[in-house]
């Protein structure tokens, strides 16, 4: 297939980087669409209330899981890329270390729960939150991934997300046509963690490769910690202002809420494979770029912060003409004040496009820390805003909390000197400034 040509862009990466990206995006669209449907089948079976509570483990062990995937699956992705040699030394140093983060979390959840309940009743039992807990020990297989993303074969990882969520909505599906009670669903968010990593492991294998031959090697791990540690803070912290607006809402106003808020939110959030998808696929070409030619790597992280600026945009504009009318097709009447969410969620979808594209260019830089800093100030901006909005203005105080805290998270990169090119660059897409001139022929903007 010919990709079409698009000025300011080089055709030869557009052709090579984008058809890996088609695969990914193909992966998640899928995967994005059945989702969806399961949800939308969901809110007619489970009240507001219900859902709130199912929502609940996952916003709750989140911090956790993230922990306990400690940050390394990027960081071995890129070493992959620089020693492709050290493949089974990398991959299986790394599944250990994850291993033990995701047996280390399961007491820290069960004590954090019970000190949480014992201050504020907390509608969602333990035995839903332990249960969903396991997913940190499970996620381990999905090390594969940075196997797959080193190599740009993004069609293997469009295989085991469609297959995953296709089983994943048929056992949603089934539980609901059998009218079973909530605690098989809140089963249902484990077993979807165990489909994905045993889809991981099935194509690996499929591929001439056996996770038999990973070995541990203990310098490799103190390498990795040493390196990888502030991108698994980084993640912590993005957790928490992905999630606490979730449980700061069940605080404040309870389980309903929360099932209209997180059912309205879910939507939002589903666009956000596009950027992951994007910079998964490219990061191989920033990477030589960076190597090779210091002129062309800048143009690159300029066209993609061009691409993330006008696919986020679009969507944006779109959803928000179009959520009112789709929430009163799809959903029962006691969700459609979610519409009003979504409209003003959906807009925190260009930061975060444009924030996991700078992502790429701050490992890429070796600025992990700098990432870690980032997100800390975009967590510390949505804690404090949802304790003062959520009481007023209920969960439309959550969505504008978490629009303005992506925001300034993501442009903080101005504040910093080494940084302050990245966010100008940005700011330029923000601003259509880069599209006018792409329209004006202009040669001499970056690639």
């Amino acid at each position: 297939m010919k990709i079409p040509s698009i000025k300011g862009f080089d055709q030869e990466a557009l052709e090579k980087y984008v058809k890996n990206t088609g695969w990914l995006m193909l992966a998640r669209v899928g995967s994005m669409a059945i989702k969806i449907l399961a949800s939308i089948a969901l809110t007619h079976y489970l009240s507001k209330e219900q859902l709130g509570i199912l929502n609940y483990p996952v916003a709750f062990t989140t911090f956790f899981t993230a922990a306990a995937a400690l940050g390394v699956d990027g960081f071995v992705t890129r070493e992959l890329l620089r020693n492709p040699e050290k493949k089974n030394q990398l991959l299986g140093t790394a599944f250990v270390l994850k291993i033990i983060g995701g047996l280390v979390i399961l007491p820290l959840i069960y004590a954090t729960y019970t000190i949480v309940n014992n201050y504020k009743t907390i509608d969602a039992p333990l035995i839903f939150i332990m249960t969903v807990s396991f997913t940190g020990l499970i996620q381990s297989f999905n090390i594969i991934d940075s196997y797959f993303q080193s190599r740009t074969q993004g069609k293997y990882i469009m295989r085991v997300q469609v297959a995953g969520n296709l089983l994943s909505a048929a056992i949603k599906v089934t539980l609901i046509l059998i009218g079973a009670s909530l605690q098989w669903f809140v089963i249902a968010l484990l077993l979807d963690a165990v489909l994905l990593a045993g889809g991981y492991l099935f194509i690996y294998q499929k591929n001439g490769e056996s996770i038999f031959k990973w070995t541990f090697k203990s310098d490799i791990a103190r390498f990795l910690l040493k390196n990888s540690w502030p991108l698994a803070f980084s993640a912590i912290l993005v957790s928490i202002y992905l999630n606490i607006d979730k449980l700061m809402i069940e605080y404040y106003i309870g389980s309903g809420a929360l099932g209209n808020y997180a059912n309205a939110v879910q939507f939002a959030e589903a666009w956000y494979f596009i950027p992951v998808a994007i910079t998964a696929s490219v990061f191989p070409a920033i990477m030589n770029a960076r190597r090779d030619d210091q002129v062309r790597y800048q143009k690159r992280m300029q066209n993609m912060y061009d691409l993330m600026v006008w696919i986020s945009m679009a969507i944006a504009i779109g959803v928000t003409l179009t959520a009112p009318f789709i929430f009163r097709i799809v959903f029962p009447a006691e969700y459609y004040s979610g519409a009003h969410v979504l409209s003003i969620n959906i807009w925190a979808g260009i930061f975060v496009f444009l924030g996991t594209a700078s992502g790429q260019f701050l490992i890429a830089e070796g600025y992990t820390k700098l990432s870690m800093l980032r997100t800390a100030m975009g967590a510390l901006i949505n804690i404090t805003l949802n304790i003062f909005w959520i009481p007023k203005y209920g969960i439309a105080g959550a969505a504008f909390a978490t629009l303005i805290a992506y925001a300034c998270s993501t442009f903080w990169i101005l504040l910093i000197p080494k940084t302050r090119h990245q966010g100008i660059m940005m700011l330029k897409s923000l601003l259509l400034i880069t599209l006018y001139q792409k329209l004006k022929g202009s040669t001499d903007q970056p690639k």
